[in-house]
């Protein structure tokens, strides 16, 4: 029996988001998840914490710690994705208010307190949103970057471009400066970025399979995904929603679904025009240094396997 990965989901729920959460608690004999920590993304703050705990309650774990973070990128006004979460940012299915509380903590002061009190490379970082906490803990305590195992996040593009701008995904592109900040931080890094979700979609098939399983978890999701993919079906023409920050969960769970290459990725802070674009020297054109395992490619039949077997448990 192997031990389990004990990690800290960072996140913005986001219907996707709450998918990837799911998915995790689905798998407990192989993640631990020490807390979840909220940021603004997908929704402002104040709705990515509620959202977080609504989704601990769908699966019955109420004793999942729920951090809220940051409101506002490091240094720039908001930017929100309402126009594909819908107004709740779980827009959908019908679920009622969390009942469990908020931790205290400000989660950035959870992050930085974990890892100081963990022996060094025992627990991985999962990041589904803008990377404003974590950027924000390594700011505050530049010790604990050597004692993160990895940071496995969605995020960035490369042959996809852009889905928020014609040159940067969402994620990144809210707060530029605390990419930059991670990217930078010798952490090693696993980038889940649009070049991988966009062939994660939801067809109706996958979607039926998703609102038989028993109990309330599958319909709930069946009819989050049912909601955001109006705007992937309308954006890209394609079949169904992607769904893109599960694959962070999936990674962990089974790193052979997955293909990449380490390459060297900067973040774009200077541009107007490029502005959060992630700079992937995917053909190894430079001689900057590789900071990044960034995946390109997945068996997509078989992360659908595994996400239904896992959302069955629930």
């Amino acid at each position: 029996m192997t031990t389990p990965h004990q990690i800290i989901i960072d996140t913005d729920p986001g219907q996707d988001d709450a998918v990837a959460i799911l998915l995790a608690l689905g798998s407990p004999q192989e993640i631990e998840i020490l807390g979840i920590t909220a940021v603004a993304g997908n929704v402002p703050l104040a709705l990515t914490e509620k959202n977080a705990r609504i989704v601990c309650e769908l699966a019955n774990r109420p004793d999942i710690r729920v951090f809220s973070g940051c409101d506002a990128p490091i240094a720039r006004p908001l930017v929100t994705a309402e126009h594909v979460h819908g107004k709740t940012g779980l827009d959908g299915p019908t679920l009622p208010d969390p009942v469990m509380p908020l931790q205290e903590q400000h989660a950035v002061d959870f992050i930085i307190d974990t890892f100081r009190n963990a022996p060094a490379g025992s627990i991985s970082l999962c990041t589904l949103g803008p990377l404003t906490n974590v950027a924000t803990a390594l700011q505050r305590a530049p010790d604990i970057a050597p004692k993160i195992k990895q940071i496995v996040m969605m995020g960035g593009a490369y042959f996809e471009v852009g889905n928020i701008t014609p040159t940067a995904e969402f994620n990144i592109y809210v707060d530029p400066e605390a990419a930059k900040i991670v990217f930078g931080a010798g952490i090693p890094l696993v980038v889940l970025p649009l070049d991988v979700t966009h062939k994660t979609l939801v067809t109706k098939e996958r979607n039926d399979a998703f609102r038989a399983l028993p109990g309330k978890v599958g319909i709930a999701v069946a009819e989050m995904t049912d909601f955001f993919e109006r705007f992937d079906k309308e954006k890209y023409g394609s079949t169904g929603a992607p769904l893109h920050d599960p694959t962070v969960i999936g990674y962990l769970l089974n790193p052979d679904l997955f293909q990449g290459r380490e390459i060297n990725v900067e973040i774009e802070t200077g541009s107007d025009l490029t502005l959060g674009m992630t700079v992937a020297d995917w053909w190894r054109v430079t001689d900057r240094p590789e900071n990044a395992l960034f995946i390109k490619d997945i068996d997509d039949e078989g992360f659908f396997t595994l996400l239904t077997e896992r959302l069955a448990t629930l």
